[in-house]
């Protein structure tokens, strides 16, 4: 649906607004992705599970930043290739591999990181900075009641 032709009932809607906020903040991250040779932005959320969990199965990577077995493996021997990543055989079941982020891979994290920021300062340019604070609070809150997530669970806010 394009905004510009949208019915003006569904403008001032809270589910339309966030999901045009959301289609505009993919598409920036997806930007600075690509600009960063990052050919998807499941990269970013795989490293940032390893950087907080630590060694872990590529199963349980997948379940756990949902994504798919087969893309899970792909984006995994991508960033081996690269050093960001290392499998090592699981001591506890040596069918399976272990998946860690290496030294490389957490400075190509941080360099994403980077991206990351500049696309959420790009998003949230029209807000002054308690607007966005108090905009991350109020999502977080719409988040939380329906997930269950608990406050304090993001990090970065």
């Amino acid at each position: 649906m394009d905004p510009l032709s949208t019915p003006v009932r569904l403008r001032s809607r809270a589910t339309w607004l966030l999901g045009q906020s959301a289609n505009q903040g993919h598409r920036l991250i997806g930007e600075r992705m690509h600009a960063a040779g990052v050919p998807s932005r499941s990269y970013y959320s795989l490293l940032a599970a390893l950087s907080e969990v630590g060694a872990t199965s590529q199963a349980d990577l997948g379940r756990r930043i949902g994504l798919d077995r087969s893309d899970v493996t792909a984006a995994v021997t991508d960033l081996e290739a690269k050093g960001c990543l290392e499998r090592t055989p699981d001591p506890a079941d040596r069918r399976r591999n272990l998946v860690r982020i290496t030294a490389d891979g957490k400075a190509f994290l941080a360099g994403l990181d980077a991206e990351v920021a500049a696309a959420q300062e790009e998003l949230l340019a029209p807000l002054a900075q308690e607007e966005r604070e108090a905009l991350v609070g109020m999502l977080v809150r719409v988040v939380a009641h329906h997930t269950g997530l608990r406050l304090g669970d993001d990090a970065e806010g």
